[in-house]
């Protein structure tokens, strides 16, 4: 197996044969999926996702991929394939839409009906091409083939990306669910008869490559549903994804059967599941969808109310509603449900929303204590029957962290895939497919841009490393006039602190030190402003970490 070294260099020009694959987010994370095909100069794009913020990034919105590799070949862009429509693939779309509104964008009709309404945001009107499955268009040089597969959300396409150097196939996110609840199977007929004609090189999704066996049946949930349902005798709240239709769909079932009424809670939920009504992925019993405002009118064990938040963010309505910051108070009785499985890194922000539900009285369902959940992406098994229809002369596992991109590669090699013929990369390693055989040429920038408010890119990791240290250690400010020309002080020094746990009055032990540090200085015949501050902040800056262990912003 071929893997990432920290020395690669740029990567050489590319042989006229020659298929380049670059990803840019997606690998060694879960999020920011976004990766390049560039052939005979052109360029195509599959996917432009969003990764969001962990703890240690604080402030930040979102976080995308780094389009400096491409930003000075937009035009030689043939569009942008969106595989389906979940955040971690289309989120970052209005962003490189920004820099050339006129990129196509190619998807399904649920996808691209998604992403337009996230663009009239950003007052952006795209030119899109709506394709199904068995659907094949010549986008550029690329001779694109898109297949049904199988996901957490309606409408997801692989796509087959045929070129003179051979053919790529990108699943997208997929899974293998034999009893879907919208009848549409991961098109296991289409990928053998490209594994007949042959797959050169392999994107295979990761997520779950360390999961043994096969996912349940999205069907298995209905039942555990209508179980909670019948027990609860308050407000049933559920928080799931805002593109989960699937499982939206089971919420609504229940609710109508146990003669519950629904509103959904939260911009985007509100937005996705009208576009989902609209385009007949939803369906909804006339008179079961109500206002929010009419909540108050109805008895609460008639109420059911679904909202963002499964992941613990911040800012989304079940974290609010857990930390008492939200119109919708959590009393004694209510049942709150967990509809999603934990992305990793968000532990501890959902287990803290968890137990802040919990501490209000609510009974939580999540996927630890009962089966509301069942992940959208393929576990181990079905990789491995998945690898055995397909046959690709060349592997490259995408969409995982590093553990599961390894996972992956194994069960690749396991099916018969030459160890040497299994790529594992990361985020800017640029894979070549020249002569049927993929190989790693080198590293293009491919780091974090974080959206923070309405910049982007402004805030770098300093800017971060700043934010933490206020934030764990909070910030000492010292006021000073000096004489510009003999460096005596003539005012103060004047010492405040904030969020260091120190008290104003405890700085006067040390006062008498930056003094004499000052007055030596002065002496020796340093006046220059920075070189005062500095000696100021080290003196100060030592005197704190030796009596209170703390190394506070000074």
């Amino acid at each position: 197996m071929s893997h990432p070294h920290p020395e690669l260099g740029s990567p050489p020009p590319l042989p006229a044969n020659g298929l380049r694959v670059t990803p840019l987010g997606g690998l060694g994370e879960i999020g920011r999926n976004m990766t390049v095909f560039e052939y005979g100069g052109r360029l195509l794009i599959v996917d432009c996702g969003v990764l969001f913020p962990e703890e240690e990034q604080p402030g930040i919105d979102l976080i995308l991929p780094d389009f400096t590799s491409i930003r000075d070949r937009l035009d030689d862009i043939e569009g942008i394939v969106l595989t389906h429509g979940h955040e971690d693939h289309i989120g970052g779309v209005p962003f490189l839409l920004r820099e050339k509104p006129d990129i196509p964008l190619i998807g399904s009709k649920l996808t691209l009906a998604f992403i337009e309404a996230k663009l009239q945001e950003h007052r952006i009107r795209p030119y899109t091409l709506e394709v199904t499955e068995g659907h094949r268009e010549r986008i550029g040089p690329f001779d694109c083939e898109f297949v049904a597969v199988n996901h957490s959300i309606p409408d997801a396409l692989a796509v087959a990306i045929r070129t003179p150097a051979g053919m790529v196939v990108h699943t997208g996110d997929f899974k293998m669910d034999q009893l879907p609840l919208d009848n549409r199977l991961t098109d296991l007929h289409a990928f053998a008869r490209l594994s007949e004609e042959g797959i050169d090189l392999l994107l295979s999704d990761s997520t779950n490559a360390e999961v043994p066996g096969f996912v349940p049946p999205e069907r298995d949930i209905s039942d555990v549903l209508r179980q909670v349902f019948a027990g609860a005798r308050k407000r049933i709240i559920v928080a799931s994804f805002a593109s989960h239709i699937h499982r939206i769909q089971q919420i609504l079932d229940a609710a109508h059967e146990y003669g519950r009424r629904v509103a959904f809670v939260g911009r985007s939920m509100v937005r996705n599941m009208g576009i989902a009504r609209d385009l007949g992925y939803l369906r909804v019993p006339p008179g079961l969808v109500v206002d929010v405002k009419t909540l108050d009118d109805l008895p609460d064990s008639e109420v059911v109310l679904v909202c963002t938040g499964s992941q613990g963010e911040p800012m989304a309505a079940l974290s609010r509603m857990a930390n008492r910051d939200h119109q919708i108070r959590i009393v004694q009785g209510d049942t709150v449900i967990l509809a999603s499985s934990l992305i990793p890194g968000n532990e501890n922000a959902v287990y803290r929303v968890i137990n802040g539900l919990t501490r209000w009285g609510a009974n939580v369902v999540h996927k630890g204590n009962a089966k509301v959940h069942v992940s959208g992406h393929a576990s181990a098994g079905e990789l491995l029957y998945f690898y055995n229809i397909c046959r690709p002369k060349n592997l490259m596992p995408v969409h995982g962290e590093w553990r599961h991109l390894r996972a992956n590669a194994e069960l690749g090699a396991l099916t018969g895939v030459p160890r040497d013929r299994i790529v594992i990369a990361e985020d800017g390693v640029v894979v070549d497919l020249i002569d049927g055989r993929a190989k790693i040429s080198g590293k293009v920038q491919a780091g974090y841009v974080y959206v923070d408010g309405l910049s982007v890119g402004d805030v770098g990791e300093p800017a971060l490393k700043d934010r933490k240290i206020l934030g764990d250690e909070g910030i000492i400010s010292v006021f000073m006039v000096l004489d510009s020309s003999t460096g005596k002080i003539t005012g103060g020094p004047h010492i405040q602190a904030r969020g260091s746990g120190i008290e104003d009055a405890a700085f006067t032990a040390v006062l008498p030190k930056i003094v004499d540090v000052l007055e030596r200085s002065a002496q020796d015949g340093v006046v220059e402003a920075h070189q005062m501050q500095q000696l100021v902040r080290r003196t100060l800056g030592k005197w704190v970490s030796d009596t209170y262990r703390r190394r506070p912003m000074i």
